[in-house]
C-alpha cells in the first residue's frame, strides 16, 4: 500500500475487509465505507472538521449509559430511525414501526393483562387497550406488549430521580384472545434531551425539538416480525412538527372519555377515565 492516493483509498479499504466471513456484514461495511469516503469527497471536509465531528461522538459517547443513549437519539434527529421503521415495512396491513427512542431498557416487571400502573403518578388516568392481531385479524395470544411512556412532568424515570425505577412502564402478558388493556396517564409532550451535544446542535441549527405525546410498545410473538412503535395523541401540537420524524397516520390515536361499563367497574376508584382503543397488526 506504499502508493495509497485518494483515488484508491476507498477500493483499498474494502477490499481489506474482504476476509469477513459473513457476507451480509461484507456488503454492509464495504457499503458503508463507500458512502463515508463519498461524503469526505463530496463536502471536502477539513481537518477540523473532521476533527470537530470526532469530538461530537465523543461527547455522545461520554453521556450514554445503560439508561439512556445519545446514539439513539442522534440516529432519531437524523431520520435515521425513521427510515429504518419505514424500509422494514412489508405490508400495510400490518402497523407501522416508530422510534425506539433513547429510554427503552429491558427488564421492565413482567405482568398480565390488565395492568394498572397509576400507581401515585399525577396525571389524566387512561386505559389504553386493544388485541394483538395476525394479518388475518386473527389474535396472537402468546404475544408480549414492552410498553414504557413520560410521567406527567414530562420526564422519562431516568431524567427524574423523583420517579422510582421503571415508572410507567411494564412487560405484559396479553390474554387468551390476544387483548392487552393498560390503565396509565395521559402522556405529555416533551423535549428531546438538550443536554448533550444533539441538543447543542439543535440550539445552533434553530430546530424544534419537541415531540408529541406518546407511549412506546415493542410487541413480540414466536414467528412474527417484531414491532417497534409509538402510539400519538390526535390532540398533539406538534403532531406536524416531530423532532424525530416517528409520527405516522395510523398511529394517532383518539383519547375519549370511557363509556365502557365493563371498564368503569373495573376501575370504579378512578374517575374521569378515558380511553384509547387501537389493535395492533403483526406480520
Amino acid at each position: 500500500m506504499r502508493n495509497t492516493s485518494s483515488e484508491n483509498l476507498t477500493p483499498l479499504t474494502q477490499n481489506s475487509f474482504n476476509q469477513l466471513p459473513d457476507a451480509r456484514l461484507q456488503f454492509i461495511i464495504k457499503t458503508f465505507i463507500a458512502h463515508l469516503h463519498g461524503f469526505a469527497r463530496d463536502t471536502q471536509i477539513t481537518h477540523a472538521e473532521w476533527r470537530a465531528g470526532l469530538e461530537f461522538l465523543h461527547k455522545a459517547s461520554a453521556i450514554t449509559d445503560e439508561s439512556r443513549s445519545e446514539f439513539s437519539l442522534m440516529s432519531d434527529v437524523f431520520g435515521l430511525s425513521s427510515l429504518v421503521d419505514l424500509l422494514a415495512m412489508g405490508t400495510e396491513r400490518a402497523t407501522p414501526g416508530s422510534n425506539l427512542g433513547p429510554f427503552h431498557t429491558r427488564g421492565s416487571k413482567e405482568v398480565k393483562s390488565p395492568a394498572n400502573l397509576l400507581k401515585d403518578n399525577e396525571g389524566e388516568p387512561v386505559a389504553f387497550c386493544g388485541k394483538v392481531l395476525d394479518l388475518n385479524g386473527k389474535p396472537i395470544p402468546n404475544a408480549t406488549v414492552d410498553f414504557w411512556q413520560n410521567a406527567d412532568n414530562g420526564l422519562y424515570w431516568q431524567q427524574d430521580p423523583n420517579q422510582p425505577q421503571d415508572n410507567l412502564r411494564c412487560m405484559l402478558h396479553v390474554g387468551d384472545d390476544g387483548s392487552f388493556e393498560i390503565v396509565t396517564i395521559r402522556p405529555k409532550p416533551y423535549t428531546i434531551p438538550m443536554d448533550g451535544p444533539v441538543g447543542a446542535l439543535f440550539v445552533e441549527s434553530k430546530r424544534s425539538p419537541w415531540r408529541p405525546a406518546h407511549m412506546h410498545l415493542i410487541v413480540e410473538a414466536p414467528g412474527y416480525k417484531t414491532l417497534v412503535t409509538e402510539i400519538f395523541d390526535e390532540e398533539d401540537p406538534y403532531l406536524d412538527n416531530d423532532a424525530v420524524f416517528g409520527v405516522r397516520e395510523v398511529l394517532v390515536a383518539q383519547y375519549k372519555k370511557s363509556t365502557d361499563s365493563e371498564l368503569l367497574s373495573r376501575y370504579k376508584d378512578i374517575p374521569n377515565l378515558l380511553e384509547v382503543r387501537l389493535d395492533l397488526v403483526l406480520e
